[in-house]
C-alpha cells in the first residue's frame, strides 16, 4: 500500500470573499479541507497523506483536529506546492499518488477506485466531464459554438505514477498549473476517466450552502446525585462531593448528547444501543459511548452541524465549567467549539434538582446527511 494522497491548500482564494481562508470555512457541518481528510483516511488504501498549507494559515491549521497527515508549506504557485508535497515523500518508496485540490470536497471512494483501476495501466489518469452548457469562442468579428463532446472539464483528484510524475516535475514543475499538464507537454499519454457531477469545485463563498437535508434530534437525561461517586459532565471530571448515580458513569450531557445524534439519525436511543443490564457498560465512561455513536452515525454519512446543550442543575455552577465542557465536547465529536452552546439552568430549588439531589440535561442536535 504504498501510495500517497496530497491535499492542495495552499491558495490565496482571492475571489472567496470571507475572512476566514476558504479552505477553513465551514462546509457541512466542518472545515473545508477536513472532508478530504477525512474520506482519505476512512478509504484506507494510502500510506501517506499530505496536507499542502498556505504559511499564512498556520493559525487555523491549529484550531483542527488534523490527525494521520503530514503537512508541509506550500509555494507561490499551485505547481510549486505540488512539487514541494512530493519530495516531501521521496524517502517513502510513494507507488502511486493522487493529487486533490481541497476545495472540492464531494469526491466519492467510487471515484478513487475507479483512478485506481486505470493506473494499473497508465501513468496519469484524470476525471473530467464534457460540459453541459454551449460554448461559444469570439473572435474579433464573429461568434462560433464549439462542439462540446471535444471539450473536457478536468477534476480533482488526478492520479500518477509517483517516479514519472516527480521526474516530469522536476524538468516544469514551477510553470504549469496542472500537473497532468506535465504529461501533456511532454507528449505522453493521459487516461481520461468519467469524472462526478457532484465534484465541483468551490470557489465564491456562494458556492457554500446550507443544506436542505438538515434533521433534528431532541435528547434528555436525569440521574440522582449520591455519594462516593465521581462527578462527570460532558466527558470532564468536576470536582464536587457528589456524583450522579447510573450503570454506567452517569454522564447526563454526554447521554442526552447520544440520545440527540441517535434521535436526528434515527437510529432509535441509548437503551437500545447500550443496555444498563449489560455488565460490561458497568461504570463504563461515557465518552466511549459516544465515540461508538459517532462511529456509527459517521458509517451512515451523518455530520454534526450544531448541538445546544441545557445543564439544569442547583448545583455545582456550571458557568464556571462551561468552557471545559465544550473544549471536551468539541474535541470527542471533531466538531469546532462555535458550533456548540451550552447553558446552566436551575430550577430555582424546586424538586428534586432544586434541592441538590439530582442534575438533568437536555440537548439538541441538528446533523445533515452526506451523500
Amino acid at each position: 500500500m504504498n501510495n500517497s494522497f496530497i491535499i492542495l491548500a495552499a491558495g490565496n482564494s482571492e475571489r472567496f470573499k470571507s475572512k476566514i481562508p476558504k479552505s477553513y470555512s465551514i462546509y457541512r457541518g466542518k472545515p473545508l479541507l477536513q472532508h478530504s481528510i477525512d474520506k482519505v483516511i476512512k478509504y484506507g488504501k494510502f500510506k501517506k497523506i499530505v496536507l499542502v498549507i498556505n504559511k499564512k494559515h498556520k493559525k487555523f491549521v491549529k484550531k483542527i483536529n488534523i490527525q494521520k497527515v503530514k503537512i508541509v508549506i506550500g509555494g507561490k504557485t499551485r505547481a510549486q506546492s505540488a512539487y514541494n508535497a512530493l519530495i516531501s515523500l521521496k524517502n517513502y518508496k510513494i507507488s502511486k499518488v493522487f493529487i486533490h485540490d481541497a476545495a472540492r470536497p464531494n469526491f466519492s471512494s467510487k471515484l478513487l477506485d475507479r483512478l485506481f483501476v486505470s493506473l494499473k495501466n497508465n501513468k496519469c489518469v484524470i476525471p473530467a466531464n464534457n460540459p453541459t452548457e454551449t460554448i461559444k469562442i469570439k473572435n474579433k468579428k464573429s461568434i462560433h459554438n464549439i462542439n462540446r463532446k471535444k471539450i473536457y472539464l478536468s477534476q480533482t483528484p488526478q492520479a500518477f505514477d509517483f517516479k514519472e510524475l516527480i521526474k516530469l516535475q522536476k524538468n516544469k514543475g514551477v510553470t504549469i498549473t496542472d500537473d497532468s499538464s506535465l504529461f501533456h507537454l511532454s507528449k505522453r499519454n493521459i487516461k481520461i476517466i468519467n469524472g462526478e457531477i457532484k465534484n465541483k469545485k468551490i470557489t465564491y463563498t456562494s458556492d457554500i450552502q446550507y443544506e436542505s437535508y438538515v434533521k433534528f434530534g431532541i435528547g434528555f437525561d436525569i440521574h440522582r446525585l449520591e455519594h462516593k461517586r465521581k462527578l462527570y459532565l460532558g466527558g470532564i471530571k468536576i470536582p464536587y462531593h457528589l456524583g450522579l448515580k447510573g450503570h454506567s458513569d452517569g454522564d447526563v450531557v454526554i447521554h442526552a448528547l447520544i440520545d440527540a445524534l441517535l434521535g436526528a439519525c434515527k437510529l432509535k436511543d441509548i437503551g437500545t444501543l447500550f443496555s444498563n443490564t449489560k455488565a460490561k457498560y458497568k461504570n463504563i465512561r461515557s465518552t466511549k459511548l459516544l465515540n461508538r455513536v459517532l462511529i456509527l452515525i459517521n458509517k451512515k454519512n451523518f455530520y454534526i452541524n450544531n448541538i445546544d446543550i441545557n445543564i439544569i442543575a442547583q448545583k455545582p455552577k456550571i458557568t464556571k465549567y462551561r468552557n471545559k465542557i465544550i473544549n471536551s465536547i468539541s474535541e470527542k465529536c471533531n466538531i469546532n467549539k462555535n458550533q456548540i452552546n451550552i447553558k446552566g439552568k436551575t430550577t430555582e430549588k424546586l424538586g428534586l434538582i432544586g434541592k441538590e439531589k439530582a442534575i438533568a440535561c437536555e440537548v439538541i442536535a441538528s446533523v445533515n446527511k452526506y451523500d
